[in-house]
């Protein structure tokens, strides 16, 4: 996430997430991964806003088997950039990811994200560095709380502040998911910033590699 002026990681990463008007780091991080602008779009955040609060209290007891699906490398494209994911596997009641936006063959931003099981509910934080792990945040990393999970859609949101106020992951298929940020700042207009992930093979180990050695049994 590079200074741009904003409007979301997370994730996600986001995306990954992000337009050219962000106002701090976080904000850009998910912008430059794939914001979508359009002018009349400030009342369907703040519909969409309410009926994530509206809904806080429809998630029963969810767990992390229910991110499982997550595990693996992502890759979304946006014009010039290439936004990249790769989550672990829930374990311990965490699942842990990193995002990376490279545009022009240069890395733009890193961001690290965990998503920890809490008091029956599910907690989403995330964080944003330079390429030499300098973090752009000054305070504690960004929190969103779960409001909603379903086989096809999982939905978060910040307690805290609009930055972003909601994180979406919307499942298409077993290799396919849009990861959606709505930002609302304290002034100007609030922003969508919106990219489709796609899975990516595990990347394969040569055999006579050190990785793939294993010693023999005598």
């Amino acid at each position: 996430m590079f200074r741009f002026k904003i409007g979301v990681f997370f994730l996600f990463a986001c995306i990954a997430a992000l337009a050219l008007f962000a106002s701090s780091p976080a904000d850009l991080a998910q912008q430059a991964a794939g914001a979508t602008s359009q002018s009349n779009r400030g009342s369907a955040v703040a519909s969409n806003a309410a009926a994530s609060v509206a809904a806080a209290g429809a998630v029963s007891s969810p767990n992390l088997s229910d991110f499982s699906w997550l595990e693996g490398r992502w890759r979304g494209d946006w014009g010039p950039r290439v936004a990249e994911q790769i989550w672990t596997a829930p374990k311990a009641g965490t699942m842990v990811g990193d995002f990376r936006l490279i545009e022009n063959d240069k890395v733009l931003v890193i961001e690290f994200f965990t998503l920890l099981e809490r008091n029956g509910g599910i907690n989403f934080y995330f964080r944003h560095f330079t390429p030499e792990l300098v973090p752009w945040e000054k305070s504690d990393a960004t929190l969103l709380k779960l409001t909603s999970v379903d086989a096809k859609k999982i939905d978060f949101e910040n307690p805290a502040n609009g930055k972003p106020k909601r994180v979406v992951f919307s499942k298409m298929d077993a290799d396919t998911y849009t990861w959606r940020s709505e930002i609302i700042p304290e002034t100007g207009e609030p922003q969508i910033v919106e990219i489709t992930y796609h899975r990516q093979p595990l990347a394969a180990v040569a055999p006579n590699s050190s990785a793939a050695a294993r010693p023999k049994k005598k």
